[in-house]
This record gives C-alpha cells, structure tokens and sequence, in this order.
C-alpha cells in the first residue's frame, strides 16, 4: 500500500513539474502575439515547410490558439493575416522553451480591390515594397498588365467596359507574394 500511494504521489509531482514549466515558457512571448478572430495563422519550418495553418476563432494571445513548446527544436516563421496586413515574426524553440527573435519581425501591406460601377480601383501601401505589378483578366484571358513603381501609395483606377459584363479577376505581385481578386460587374 505504502509503494502504490509513494508512486501516486511521484506522479502529481512530475505532472506538476511539466504543468508549471509549460505555463512559464508560454508566456514568454511578448504581447505583440496577439490575434483577434477571422485573422489567419500560418506556422512554417526554417526550411519552409508549412506545420500548421488555419483561421483563428477568438481573440487573444497566439500561444492559446497553437502550442509552440510541441515543436521540435529550431527557428519557426509566424503569419498572422488580417484584411489589410500581414505580419511577420520569428520564433526560436529550443527544449520547449519559446523566444521571439525580435530582429526578423515584419510587416507587408496587402492591396486593397473595390469596385464602383464598372471602375476597379486598387491601392497599395508601398512601405514595404516599391512596385506593384498588376494583370487584369476577363473571362480567365488576359487583357491588361503594368508594372507600378515609385512612391508611398500605389494607387491604379482601371475603367472597364460596360458592354463586357461577367467575370473579372486581377492578380497583384508584390513582396514576392500573389494576391487574387475575383470581381463581376
């Protein structure tokens, strides 16, 4: 009787132990790991290979939505995307302890589509890269392409013929990143 209560009570501890340093290395991440729902998540290796990705349910901090201290040792990129941003931070976990690597965090503006009547009108915040190069597609052919440089705001208004109703799709190129945008008028 004394060996099975001596063998419980090695166990409360050792579950104790882990409990309490799984909670501490957790919570090292700085508060910049907040997320808010309807962002989305994607974790990829140093050799870029995605772990994990998905949309985010509830807002708070990253490290209540995906446990980093199950990875294996080594240097792990984080993409948090929202509507107009995305945001890029590094993360070492070394024995299941996590830290952020301060130096590699980032920062990409997404561009940003509307349409009014038969107008499309695209707009990019350039803080982070200096062109735009933009293709319009009608109908899945393509019928208009231009390279955008030079300034903080990469702005385009495209007039499209109102005698050519159906399907539109414009493809950005920007940050060595595609974004799509399909549209009707």
């Amino acid at each position: 009787m004394k060996k099975v209560v001596r063998n419980i009570l090695v166990v409360a501890v050792m579950l104790g132990t882990y409990t309490s340093y799984a909670n501490k290395t957790t919570s090292d991440l700085p508060t910049s790991y907040e997320v808010k729902k309807g962002n989305y998540i994607s974790v990829t290796d140093a050799s870029g290979k995605e772990i994990f990705s998905g949309e985010i349910n509830y807002n708070g901090n990253i490290t209540e939505f995906f446990d980093f201290t199950q990875l294996k040792d080594g240097v792990y990129t984080v993409e948090v995307t929202n509507a107009f941003e995305i945001e890029i931070n590094s993360v070492e976990v070394k024995d299941h302890s996590i830290t952020s690597i301060d130096n590699t965090k980032a920062k990409i503006f997404k561009p940003v589509f509307r349409t009014e009547d038969s107008k499309v009108i695209i707009s990019k915040l350039a803080l982070d890269a200096k062109e735009m190069k933009v293709e319009l597609y009608f109908e899945n052919d393509l019928f208009h392409s231009e390279t955008i440089t030079g300034g903080k705001v990469l702005n385009r208004v495209y007039q499209l013929d109102k005698r050519f109703p159906g399907d539109y799709m414009a493809i950005i190129r920007s940050n060595d990143r595609v974004y799509v945008e399909h549209f009707r008028i």
